[in-house]
């Protein structure tokens, strides 16, 4: 949980590919290691947030559209999963993961500069329900979906990476996996007796990750992580 909190937190999402992933080899059905898992990410989006707050500036604005397009979308998507045999979940998981290492391989250069686009009108529309795509996949297979939101927030909005990592920590680190949680919760079951350890590791995980990525960078981190991500796909699909 310290491990995939802290290189979350510093690459921007990513934390489903290597906790979620673990808790499904240790045996328990996909949705029970889902429900737990997002749970455990909250503490890590609180701990990523006690830190990034000291350094980031978010436009309430743009926070409030994030949170209205997306939450919803994560409800949803929570929702479906819990009707998907585990099998076929942890095969999508699977391809999802592999496919994200394979793009993350490709990408070398992410934003580095800010420059803020498509905040109206039809852009902001269509970024809009992008939002809620990467919300379905959020509540449903939440590996990598907070790579996705870091990537459509500089992709499609023109966000720098700093600020995009900012918002995807606090505003999916807390908001869409706490609704995702919340759901999962309420309609499946969650892995009590694991809470303690998970919570605990997210929390410290999330503000060292928040930490180091901010004086450091993320260059060898996104090293390791194209290696683990496609490690951890090709895994899941074995």
């Amino acid at each position: 949980s310290v491990v995939a909190s802290a290189f979350s937190a510093c690459g921007g999402g990513g934390a489903g590919f290597w906790q979620l992933p673990v808790l499904s080899f240790f045996g328990r059905p996909f949705a029970m290691g889902l429900a737990t898992h997002k749970l455990a990410t909250v503490a890590r989006g609180v701990g990523a947030t006690l830190r990034h707050l000291r350094e980031s500036r978010l436009e309430r604005r743009f926070v409030l559209f994030i949170l209205a397009t997306g939450v919803p979308g994560v409800v949803l998507g929570a929702s479906i999963i819990l009707q998907v045999p585990d099998r076929a979940a942890q095969l999508a998981l699977g391809v999802l993961t592999l496919s994200l290492g394979i793009y993350s391989v490709l990408q070398r250069e992410l934003g580095q500069q800010h420059c803020p686009k498509n905040r109206t009108g039809r852009g902001l529309w269509w970024g809009g329900a992008g939002l809620f795509v990467i919300g379905m996949l959020n509540g449903s297979l939440t590996s990598g979906t907070g790579l996705f939101v870091t990537l459509w927030l500089v992709r499609w909005f023109g966000l720098d990476y700093k600020r995009a990592v900012a918002y995807t920590l606090i505003l999916v680190g807390m908001f869409w996996n706490g609704a995702g949680a919340l759901t999962l919760g309420m309609l499946g079951e969650i892995q009590w007796d694991w809470l303690p350890a998970l919570l605990l590791g997210s929390l410290l995980g999330g503000y060292l990750g928040a930490h180091y990525a901010i004086i450091k960078g993320n260059l060898l981190l996104k090293r390791v992580f194209d290696v683990v991500t496609l490690l951890m796909g090709i895994g899941l699909l074995v």
